[in-house]
């Protein structure tokens, strides 16, 4: 569903106005944040989708690293977690739902984190992911509305991932780079979201479905800044800009254009890159705003490269530069 049926929908829902309530769903937050008694946050968050890899074990891996990913986005440390599960009963062995469980619960034990139950229902079409809750000290919450002109933007993992799963549909990825991204898409964002932990990061969000820009501008929007990227220094997972030549895009290219809309701008940036830019990604990296200082010493740490700038504006928007 898109953010603007969304934004319509909720807009008029009649909901208890509490000042606990620190972050809610009136922006564009990865998570619900509740304020607590003892001077900490609890973090809400779900998360499921529909297969991306063949491989049920990976998928499962992939899916719950997906639903933690918004936790370390606020800067918290997931607790426990639930299984949210949509199974086509008597379609499937019994063995790929045992595979799928096992991949999920394996990620949600490197998190530390606890797997506490979960539901499940019968549906035409399979889908897995995650309910989780987290817990972040009140100094240390995270959000995508602070990034400040003068920060430097860090990623934390490559672009592509949703172009390699439309050439794995359409059988022209090889082995080698659906392994790489699959890898990449199963990591945890808990290692570049402890690095990045005491740095001073002013805004943070992860890169799902809208792409480094539909997220970017959900920053930009938020802080009221412009957010400057190098294209030349995002990282792409190698052969994803000539699948996207070749044509392998999905719907998803056209509708983060569209949803940033005027708001994004383009240099001389190649179309096969533009397109890993604007690529809807699964389990896609952080994108954290902070000091420059900060930012080298993440970058040191292996957090993640830096790929721009944010700058003071009238006009908040994501400008992609050559």
């Amino acid at each position: 569903m898109g953010p603007e049926v969304l934004s319509r929908v909720t807009s008029g829902l009649s909901v208890l106005k509490d000042e606990r309530l620190v972050v809610g769903f009136e922006g564009s937050d990865d998570a619900g944040v509740v304020r607590l008694e003892d001077g900490r946050y609890l973090i809400q968050t779900l998360d499921f989708f529909t297969p991306i890899v063949d491989d049920p074990y990976t998928f499962g891996a992939i899916a719950a690293a997906n639903s933690l990913s918004d936790v370390y986005a606020m800067g918290g440390r997931p607790i426990s977690a639930m299984n949210i599960l949509c199974w086509p009963d008597g379609d499937l062995p019994e063995e790929v739902l045992s595979s799928i469980l096992q991949g999920g619960a394996d990620k949600i034990r490197e998190a530390g984190a606890l797997l506490v139950g979960g539901h499940s229902v019968k549906d035409p079409q399979l889908k897995y992911g995650l309910s989780v809750s987290g817990e972040v000290p009140a100094d240390g919450l995270w959000t995508n509305a602070g990034a400040q002109p003068g920060d430097v933007l860090v990623l934390s993992k490559p672009l592509g991932s949703g172009i390699v799963s439309t050439a794995l549909k359409r059988e022209l990825c090889g082995d080698d780079l659906i392994d790489l991204v699959a890898e990449g898409m199963a990591a945890l964002n808990g290692p570049a979201a402890e690095a990045a932990a005491g740095l001073g990061v002013h805004a943070c969000t992860d890169i799902t479905g809208f792409g480094l820009v539909g997220h970017g501008w959900e920053m930009a929007r938020g802080s009221g800044v412009r957010l400057v990227l190098s294209a030349s220094k995002v990282p792409v997972y190698e052969g994803v800009v000539a699948l996207a030549e070749a044509g392998c895009v999905n719907r998803g290219d056209t509708l983060n254009r569209a949803y940033v809309g005027d708001a994004l701008t383009w240099g001389d940036v190649r179309p096969g890159l533009q397109s890993a830019i604007v690529d809807p990604q699964t389990s896609g990296g952080l994108l954290f705003a902070l000091p420059e200082e900060g930012a080298e010493q993440l970058v040191a740490k292996g957090g993640g490269v830096i790929i721009g700038r944010v700058e003071a504006s009238a006009s908040p928007g994501v400008h992609v530069a050559g």
